[in-house]
């Protein structure tokens, strides 16, 4: 674990510390607030306000050796430029909603159409391209954390309802960075937020990439999509299927397994894990991933029905990283709690509605370790 392999060099007392400083400005004159939390065993994480974005994850390996394990850039321009959703705060609806169109009680919507003829993560103005608010950075003496504030309104991007939305990132001594979404509405409406880090636990630039990562996903069923990403309704056993993850896999065993036409719809996995049919109390473990190259390695826990697991298949040599190299496919994978793709347009799925009096909650937790790298 990471914990115990930096004990000997971590003081007694452990404190989390949480570090104001500026991203840059926009072309507004605005300027981009940044805060970055440390803890004393060498792992930090900085989060900007332009799209209540996790910035940077420096981790240490079992030697001490820190690099930065989440993608994106070192300045504002390039995530205006080139957007990708590195480590974005997306919402109001994750993932994807059919030609746009929902219906809530008895009215139609349609949202902005931005991945073919489907909306994706909000539409073209979603969450991770707004400026949020930091209304609190605090040091304490075993976590620090950053709460951020949005205030999306009333018919925004089609959707209904002012929703004012809080994002909190917590480092804590124990290595665990947890990320919790809340949000309140003045009027029905339908929510589905998440964050879209990119992970690759040898390091951003590393020319490893991320297909050597070894995942475990604890589902027995999976979400086919049609040739567009839209969940078909059916909920797919993974048994005997490239989608069985129930045992560890290295990402890059089968990904290119076009024996499976959800693999080539997708170009890789771009597919929704069953974990649950709703939405706990308490969290329950989403995915393992560990990287045998570095072997820094993660668990991540939520409390969502849902898991998008993405493999990074549409990077096309247009991005340029932190340190300063081209990002390729597979560098990368993202892991999405959230609940399912299209829930409004899917009753089977549940439900996405939020209506006054009600609070809407996503939280997350990557509990970051280490041990020496595999021989």
């Amino acid at each position: 674990m990471l914990t115990a392999a930096l004990a000997l060099t971590a003081s007694p007392a452990l404190a989390g510390e949480a570090k104001r400083s500026t991203f840059g400005k926009l072309a507004d004159g605005r300027a981009v607030p940044a805060v970055t939390l440390t803890n004393d065993n060498g792992l930090s994480a900085t989060i900007i306000a332009y799209g209540a974005t996790l910035q940077s994850v420096k981790l240490p390996d079992a030697a001490g050796k820190t690099v930065d394990v989440a993608l994106g850039h070192d300045n504002i321009e390039d995530y205006i430029k080139n957007p990708q959703y590195y480590g974005s705060t997306v919402g109001r609806f994750a993932n994807r909603i059919a030609k746009g169109k929902f219906t809530l009680d008895g009215k139609a919507y349609q949202t902005p159409v931005n991945n073919g003829e489907n909306s994706l993560h909000g539409g073209d103005k979603g969450f991770d391209k707004v400026l949020w608010e930091v209304v609190e950075a605090k040091s304490g003496a075993d976590s620090a954390h950053v709460t951020l504030r949005h205030v999306s309104r009333n018919g925004e991007m089609g959707y209904p309802g002012t929703l004012t939305v809080f994002a909190t990132y917590t480092l804590d001594d124990k290595n665990a960075l947890k990320i919790e979404y809340k949000a309140t509405t003045d009027a029905p409406t339908i929510v589905n937020i998440t964050n879209h880090a990119y992970w690759n636990l040898s390091g951003e630039g590393s020319s490893n990439g991320a297909m050597g990562h070894v995942l475990t996903i604890p589902a027995d069923t999976y979400l086919p999509t049609d040739a567009g990403a839209i969940p078909t309704g059916e909920f797919r056993k993974v048994e005997g299927t490239v989608f069985d993850f129930r045992q560890p896999h290295a990402v890059g065993d089968r990904v290119r397994d076009a024996t499976d036409e959800q693999i080539v719809f997708g170009r890789g996995y771009d597919h929704n894990w069953v974990i649950g049919r709703e939405v706990t109390r308490d969290q329950h473990l989403m995915a393992r991933v560990s990287d045998p190259a570095s072997g820094r390695g993660f668990e991540l826990w939520s409390n969502q029905p849902g898991l998008q697991f993405y493999s990074g298949n549409f990077f096309d040599g247009t991005s340029i990283g932190k340190a300063k190299r081209i990002y390729r496919m597979g560098d990368a994978i993202v892991l999405e709690p959230q609940i399912f793709p299209d829930t409004p347009n899917q009753p089977e799925f549940g439900s996405a509605r939020l209506v006054p009096g009600q609070t809407y909650y996503n939280v997350m937790t990557y509990r970051f370790t280490a041990a020496p790298p595999a021989r």
